[in-house]
């Protein structure tokens, strides 16, 4: 690690501790044309996901009744205790003859998985209200991927354009400055760092809904990092799941290959290349009771005296074959997997 990647690090870290938040990598486990929450069942679903987390992940996981920590034997998630399933889309460029190559993955700044996911669990700043960890069978969606209204984007989902691989200059929080709702318009010398960012409030009755949204909600007051109170419809505090995903682009960085008519050429797996569409699926499946250690011992970063944690090579060696077998791209296809229709 040169000295600049250092120095980012070490931010990280402090930021990690600053704002009570936990902080791992999880790598990838999969990338398949399966949604075991919006299409339970169905194999193969509307479009790709590339998912992490437990290998017991399956096209139909009935909630509560499927326990991932009871199912799964790895997770490609650092902690080892987590077992849960987290899932985006995969992002897509579009060349000038209308084949598609899938947008490569890399892993975040500071750990040392393989592409995938970086994953928080977010208690706020130094706060000391009780977190409640997720009950079993909890599940939640936040996005929407045929969503291409920018107001109907939820103010935690964003992308940031990147100006190089070591992230410098480094800091300032997710969905702030010069960062978007949609897909970058210009080139990015160091990719995507997208953030994909879930409510903190529940009902404190349901583990899911029929939408997957409406037993969730974010702070009543606040932004999504202040730890503000919940609204009176939700009023139970939860651990504020977000992800990072940094896609590396840069092998699509030559302006000759974009089309000429200034379109966007990038698209997400189902057809949207507005970026509006971002959206994050997750499936709680941490073992026992080591989500709520976490939280009362408030851990940080992806070390933790509370739990347990796997090495990096473990976590990338846990990998699971696709259920759909499909080309995932990459290597040129003449559409996208599945050939959604393009918005």
């Amino acid at each position: 690690m040169n000295l600049k990647s250092l120095v980012a690090a070490i931010a990280a870290g402090q930021l990690a501790a600053a704002q009570e938040l936990m902080r791992f990598g999880c790598s990838q486990l999969t990338i398949d044309r399966i949604d075991p929450l919006v299409n339970p069942g169905s194999l193969p679903s509307p479009h790709m996901h590339q998912l992490i987390g437990g290998n017991s992940l399956n096209a139909s996981m009935k909630p509560v009744d499927y326990d991932p920590s009871a199912e799964s034997t790895c997770t490609s998630c650092t902690y080892s205790e987590d077992f849960s399933n987290y899932w985006t889309a995969n992002a897509y460029f579009r060349a000038k003859n209308g084949s598609f190559k899938r947008v490569p993955q890399v892993a975040n700044l500071g750990l040392g998985v393989q592409g995938g996911v970086t994953v928080y669990y977010i208690r706020g700043y130094q706060s000391s209200a009780r977190v409640t960890a997720f009950p079993k069978g909890f599940r939640m969606l936040v996005g929407d991927p045929a969503n291409r209204d920018p107001k109907k984007v939820p103010s935690g989902l964003c992308f940031r354009c990147e100006a190089n691989m070591q992230q410098t200059p480094f800091g300032g929080a997710p969905c702030t400055g010069s960062d978007t709702k949609y897909f970058p318009k210009s080139t990015c010398g160091g990719g995507w760092r997208v953030t994909v960012t879930f409510p903190s409030c529940w009902d404190g009755k349901n583990t899911d809904s029929p939408d997957h949204k409406s037993h969730i909600a974010y702070p009543a007051s606040g932004t999504f990092e202040s730890g503000g109170a919940c609204p009176a419809s939700h009023p139970v505090k939860i651990p504020q799941v977000m992800y990072e995903v940094m896609f590396d682009t840069r092998q699509f960085n030559n302006k000759a290959d974009w089309p000429t008519d200034g379109t966007q050429p990038f698209y997400w797996s189902h057809g949207d290349n507005t970026g509006y569409g971002i959206h994050g699926d997750y499936l709680f499946g941490w073992k026992g009771d080591a989500l709520q250690r976490a939280m009362d011992t408030k851990c940080s970063g992806d070390r933790c005296a509370a739990l347990q944690r796997q090495t990096d090579a473990k976590a990338i060696a846990c990998t699971k074959s696709q259920l759909a077998k499909e080309e995932i791209g990459d290597k040129w296809l003449p559409n996208l997997p599945g050939a959604p229709e393009i918005f």
